[in-house]
């Protein structure tokens, strides 16, 4: 303070025919703090031994103090008086109330920025969970609240929030102890004093409670005193904000020019002066030590009193003193019209008033030798600009303090914290690096965060999303629906297209359905060559040939049209596979009708006077299987004109898969070709069973009636199994009852004739076949 009041005074650009002058409190504790205040603001009395000074009665401006709670004490008296106060350390956020301190300035940011800056570098390194320890006084107490706010804005948690004092009783340290060994947060914000955090560490030391990482607050984290506690060790690798260091030209020379002489009244100087020297400026005063010469000089002089490479505090100071400096040259200077007072008026220079000075202050804005801008907002503080600093120790083995990042509360959010590219010593034992403090891992992508009941949000559970959702980002707390034709994946982390599923040849359902369906022609065709080979015998005319031909002709397209529903659906296919089925079962059924009508016919016509195989000659059968047929193909071009068939992709049957059916179009036409053949299946058997009676050895109608009853009851069982059956399993279904009723009908019909012509040939015979007491000749 005194070297910037010399070198203001000094200055002939600055206060023309003005010099500053100033007086000392320098005693400690708060009501004597209240007691130089109040003698300040009731005029300072004295004698001016220059004759052309002209002495004000009051302070123009207060500077200091150091401490919040002195500042708070005395801040509140003082502004009643219209005094400026600048602080250049009294960091509380409870000063930048104008209501309560309207005439408080400081030189140093405000706790509020310090407490942003410091959850914005807990933010960064990624610690959620924390503890939060205080001093307890409005300092600790309105920092850490700030603190704690901001924290939370960008989503750190608190496990705990204790404050204590050093003039607490011993047992509220050991509380506080035992709240951080049973904690889980590996990382501590401690905002408060040098005196606590020495105390605090000096207990940890002792019952060797390690693997913490501290951050502090700018009152103690580059305090020179931390080396020269016991504990100091365990605060090696601490991460803290303070204001940036400056360089100030000349101090050091003015420090160096220091003498007893100077301040005679100055107890400070001559206990400092007695330390340095080993002497004793009073020979009364010290036995034990050497009167001091007049030839001790600090010129030469290596201590901490004249080191000025890591000035931060005291460049605040400067500040201090150049505010209050500028605004009393802005005042004097003042050019009437464009002063701050009513209607532009400036003020009396010979009677300066302590709330002009104020007014002016408001308004100071200039920049210092180093480039640092300086200026106050409308609550009295100062542009917040901190340096990142990390406890190390030196070779010298003492703590310091090392840049490793700045903050600038000026710049845009994004811009505001960099970390320099200065390696970070991390809290001492802490051997992998940056410590690691949360109460829940991260949930990985394919998961989402649920909070745990009764904590904070911090701790959660993650969650695997449901099937069909996913989740691509780290704590995702919620899982996203995939679109309609894609899943997720295994890791629930991407949406992939759904898996598209029919009756395919490669499956082993679809391969044995193929070899039953070619097994079904090959056995056709063989009983097709054996009834060829034998058309002449009686048993083959017997049975009709010709219809019998044509109904293994037709159940040899049965066979082959259940080839067309295995396969990818198309749009011819799904149009082949309906109408060829439909037709290619009529065509069958007509000639199980026809071979079931010529039985009955060939029976009545034996009887006497009856004349009906006329009406139902060969003729007749083939225009009957022909009508019959030619009904379903009606009925087939309809349906294919009117609503055809066509390949659709089913979203609805499977979440995970799409079924890509043929969707029947109309479904009136599909089962009206059912019907229809399910109309001439029960006729058959209702005929059949009619002609049951005949003798027993025609037993034609007995194994027609057989084949029929399976047949139908294939194709009743068949319409709960496919409306039941998802996805390709209704194909399955339905080439399965295409199959059954096939084989039902070529082994009921002609295996027991095939039986007969090959292995009882003795039985092929007119004779047998006639029957003993049968005189009838059979007509085909």
């Amino acid at each position: 303070m005194i070297f910037a009041i010399n070198e203001i005074n000094k200055n002939p650009d600055m206060l023309p025919n003005v010099k500053l002058g100033y007086k000392i409190y320098d005693n400690c504790g708060t009501m004597d703090i209240l007691r130089a205040a109040l003698a300040m603001v009731s005029g300072l009395k004295g004698h001016v031994s220059d004759n052309n000074c002209t002495k004000t009665g009051t302070v123009q401006a207060i500077l200091g103090h150091s401490g919040s709670r002195p500042t708070i004490a005395f801040a509140q008296v003082v502004g009643r008086f219209q005094i400026p106060v600048i602080s250049h350390f009294a960091t509380c956020a409870c000063l930048s109330d104008r209501k309560e301190y309207p005439t408080f300035f400081r030189t140093i940011p405000s706790d509020y920025y310090q407490s942003r800056a410091l959850a914005k570098l807990v933010k960064h390194f990624g610690w959620t969970w924390i503890g939060a320890l205080a001093v307890d006084n409005e300092y600790g107490l309105n920092g850490i609240a700030a603190f704690i706010q901001a924290a939370q804005e960008y989503g750190v948690c608190i496990e705990y929030f204790e404050a204590f004092s050093s003039s607490d009783p011993p047992h509220s340290l050991q509380r506080i102890i035992e709240i951080i060994k049973r904690g889980t947060s590996k990382v501590i914000m401690a905002f408060m004093s040098h005196r606590e955090i020495k105390l605090l560490a000096n207990e940890l030391y002792k019952q060797n409670i390690t693997g913490l990482q501290w951050v502090g607050s700018d009152a103690w984290i580059t305090d020179h005193s931390l080396t020269d506690s016991e504990g100091h060790i365990i605060l090696v690798g601490s991460l803290g904000f303070t204001v940036s260091k400056a360089k100030m030209p000349g101090l050091e020379e003015h420090l160096r020019q220091l003498h007893p002489s100077q301040f005679p009244d100055s107890r400070f100087v001559r206990d400092f002066w007695e330390d340095m020297f080993d002497c004793s400026l009073n020979d009364t005063a010290n036995t034990q030590r050497k009167p001091c010469s007049a030839s001790e000089s600090l010129q030469n002089d290596k201590s901490q009193f004249t080191d000025v490479a890591e000035l931060r505090f005291t460049n605040n100071v400067y500040k201090s003193v150049y505010a209050v400096a500028h605004a009393l040259d802005n005042l004097i200077k003042c050019e009437e019209g464009k002063g701050l007072f009513s209607n532009g008026s400036c003020a009396d220079t010979k009677h300066i008033q302590p709330w002009q000075v104020l007014r002016y202050l408001n308004t100071v804005n200039f920049t210092t030798k180093e480039g640092e801008k300086v200026y106050f907002d409308s609550n009295g503080d100062s542009p917040a600009r901190y340096e990142l600093v990390n406890l190390q120790i030196t070779n010298k083995g003492t703590m310091e303090g090392a840049t490793v990042g700045i903050y600038d509360a000026s710049l845009p959010e994004s811009h505001q914290f960099i970390m320099n590219n200065i390696p970070v010593v991390w809290g001492r034992w802490l051997t992998e690096g940056v410590s690691v403090s949360v109460c829940s891992d991260s949930c990985i992508p394919g998961t989402r965060k649920v909070l745990q009941k009764g904590k904070p949000v911090c701790c959660y559970d993650c969650i695997p999303c449901p099937a069909g959702e996913i989740s691509n980002l780290t704590d995702s707390i919620h899982c996203m629906k995939c679109p309609s034709a894609y899943w997720s994946n295994e890791q629930k982390d991407a949406c992939v297209p759904k898996a598209i599923e029919f009756l395919a040849y490669d499956e082993i359902l679809g391969t044995l359905l193929v070899l039953f369906s070619l097994l079904g022609v090959f056995l056709t065709m063989i009983t097709t060559l054996i009834f060829y080979c034998h058309k002449e015998t009686p048993l083959v005319r017997a049975n009709n040939s010709e219809l019998s031909f044509l109904l293994l002709f037709s159940l040899t397209l049965c066979f082959l049209c259940s080839l067309t529903f295995i396969g990818r659906p198309s749009e011819w296919s799904c149009m082949l596979r309906h109408t060829a089925f439909g037709i290619t079962f009529v065509l069958c059924i007509s000639c199980v009708l026809g071979k079931t009508i010529v039985v009955l016919m060939a029976f009545r016509a034996t009887l006497p006077g009856s004349n009906m195989m006329k009406w139902f000659g060969p003729a007749q059968q083939r225009l009957s299987v022909l009508g019959f047929t030619l009904i379903q193909v009606v009925i087939c071009i309809l349906w294919l004109t009117i609503n055809p068939p066509f390949p659709s992709m089913n979203f609805l049957h499977y979440k995970d898969r799409i079924i890509y059916e043929c969707n029947l179009g109309s479904t009136v036409g599909f089962w009206s070709i059912l019907g229809y053949i399910g109309i001439l299946a029960i006729l058959s058997f209702i005929i059949a069973f009619l002609a049951r009676k005949l003798p027993d050895n025609f037993n034609e109608a007995k194994f027609i009636t057989f084949s029929m009853l399976i047949f139908c009851a294939v194709w009743i069982t068949f319409i709960p199994a496919y409306i039941s059956s998802p996805g390709k399993f209704t194909v399955a279904v339905e080439i399965f009852a295409i199959l059954a009723s096939s084989y039902g009908l070529l082994f009921c019909i002609f295996l027991p004739k095939c039986y007969i012509i090959l292995f009882r040939p003795e039985q092929n015979t007119k004779k047998h076949i006639m029957g003993k007491t049968s005189s009838y000749e059979i007509h085909h």
